[in-house]
């Protein structure tokens, strides 16, 4: 465990470095997880370009794809101690289970439903907000990426379909309710590394992904992808950090331009995010992948064998009392 008087060393060491050879301009590095020119790429380089036109040059963000400065569990530690500044990424669990419930399976039904429950001033807003707050990191806001599904190599019988047990085998991210929702769907999960995902399902280790959905396995997945069912299994979102004492040490007007850029961020995403899974669908098309059809039944069927199986263990797992408070109120949004 790293003491409070570590942190502040570490941050001001990250400080000291990200100024050198810089008169005026002070430089924040923000790292994402997808390589250059994807939406998020793209995204994040006009909320750059938004902060330093606002702060006329003086504070600047610097972009690091690809997870280039490491895999998003690590950079969200290093965004908590201050060696990383910023990050657009995914929830990494694995330091505070109570965030699984971000990841609830069907916990929204379209896409209106999901800014409602995950928008700004949301209960789920303030839920993550105040865990990240824990480990010494703000939110700034959200990206909204899509609705997950299953990525298949071959094909598999009622892929569709929640009542047929398969044999087939899916990468599932080590989460708790990502293998249980493969289960349930009627997969074997098989938790695995992101790392190592792509070169199981190429060698048949196993036979697909759960986890994801098709903006994912049209970016690192494509290749091994030949079918792809758009099972709506959940709501992903991506959040917006920056390093709480980094961000307090900025002057109030650079504040105030980081936070009305995260919340141009935001609204421009919520605009789009709808009409760019339809597009990735297409994507994973374009590149040989067959769209398998899923019906609104399926959909249905799944979620309420989801919600019986897979939540109560969840919610007894990340705190009964805790978990069942946050759920009630999210779901009356």
């Amino acid at each position: 465990m790293f003491t409070s008087i570590t942190k502040k060393l570490v941050l001001a060491m990250s400080l000291s470095l990200a100024t050198v050879g810089i008169a005026e301009a002070a430089t924040l590095k923000l790292s994402h997880v997808r390589p250059q020119g994807a939406a998020i790429d793209i995204d994040a380089k006009q909320f750059a370009e938004d902060v330093s036109a606002a702060t006329e040059g003086k504070l600047r963000v610097k972009l690091y794809a690809a997870n280039a400065l490491g895999d998003y569990t690590v950079v969200q530690e290093r965004v908590g101690l201050g060696a990383v500044d910023m990050a657009v990424q995914p929830i990494a669990s694995s330091v505070d289970k109570r965030f699984q419930i971000v990841s609830l399976p069907y916990m929204v039904q379209g896409w209106e439903d999901a800014k409602g429950k995950f928008g700004p001033g949301s209960v789920m807003r303030e839920t993550v907000s105040s865990l990240y707050q824990q480990q010494g990191i703000k939110v700034l806001g959200a990206w909204p990426v899509y609705f997950g599904g299953v990525a298949l190599n071959k094909q598999v019988d009622g892929a569709a379909d929640s009542t047929i047990s398969k044999s087939a085998k899916v990468r599932v991210p080590p989460i708790k309710v990502f293998q249980l929702l493969a289960d349930n769907v009627g997969f074997i999960g098989s938790p695995l590394p992101f790392s190592e995902a792509f070169t199981a399902v190429q060698t048949g280790v196993v036979d697909g992904v759960i986890g994801s959905g098709a903006e994912g396995y049209f970016a690192s997945f494509r290749d091994v992808t030949k079918y792809y069912v758009p099972l709506n299994t959940h709501f992903e979102v991506w959040y917006l950090l920056i390093n709480e004492e980094r961000f307090n040490d900025l002057k109030p007007e650079q504040q105030a331009a980081v936070s009305q850029a995260a919340l141009n961020f935001e609204n421009r995403r919520w605009a789009t995010a709808e009409k760019d899974q339809v597009a990735n669908e297409q994507r994973l098309a374009d590149a040989g992948a067959t769209i398998v059809e899923v019906t609104p039944e399926q959909i249905a069927a799944t979620a309420e064998k989801v919600k019986q199986n897979v939540w109560p263990e969840i919610v007894d797992d990340i705190g009964k009392e805790w978990a069942e408070k946050i759920l009630n109120a999210a779901l009356a949004q």
